[in-house]
């Protein structure tokens, strides 16, 4: 597999990781004075989950048709957009009581800082750790992107407006079909137009 095509895909698999890890699970917890366990999930705590997994995603297919300039800056992108993911994930890894306050208020109707004191129990699922991941290897992709992308082939090179071949051909001398065609509307036949006896014969 060609570096570009797994870099690309590999950042496309990050956003995707980014963006089911938010739907998921993050938090689990039981209040007190119950006996049923709430979960959380990813986007319910963090808003910004699902647009910057989006915008990897957004990223790494911009990149399949992007030159070499735009690429390095598609790369620090990608890169500023995993550090975020990763770094919005860990702080909610770091105070998980309080990035369920807002869920906590609506299950009891009770707001402010007393609001953590009620939870007996609580637990981390794995998928906050799965979207850790995923920002940090958006991170690292956006880094060998900005630095190694000057040597990947330009996706856009077959659309360029003079076809390698039909140059060949004007360079070596054979017949153009434009040419042909202004030809034979002022009445020349450009099959006779390099045969010296058709010429002389007239």
């Amino acid at each position: 597999m060609r570096p570009k095509l797994l870099v690309v895909s590999a950042i496309a698999l990050a956003g995707a990781l980014g963006l089911l890890s938010g739907s998921q699970t993050w938090i689990s917890f039981m209040l007190d004075g119950t006996h049923s366990v709430e979960t959380v999930a990813g986007h319910e705590v963090n808003a910004a989950v699902s647009p910057i997994s989006i915008a990897v995603v957004a990223a790494a297919l911009a990149l399949t048709i992007a030159g070499p300039v735009f690429r390095r800056s598609l790369g620090v992108l990608v890169a500023l957009l995993g550090a975020g993911l990763a770094a919005l994930t860990i702080s909610v890894i770091a105070a998980p009581l309080a990035a369920i306050t807002g869920r906590i208020t609506e299950l009891t109707g009770i707001s402010g800082d007393s609001t953590t004191a009620l939870v007996v129990w609580n637990s981390l699922a794995p998928w906050i750790w799965l979207c850790v991941v995923a920002g940090v290897l958006a991170v690292i992709l956006g880094i060998v992107v900005a630095v190694f992308s000057g040597s990947w082939s330009s996706g856009g090179r077959k659309y360029d407006a003079t076809p390698k071949s039909d140059a060949n051909a004007a360079a070596s001398g054979a017949p153009d079909r434009i040419s042909d065609w202004d030809a034979l509307s002022d009445g020349d036949d450009p099959s006779e137009a390099g045969d010296p006896d058709t010429r002389s014969a007239r």
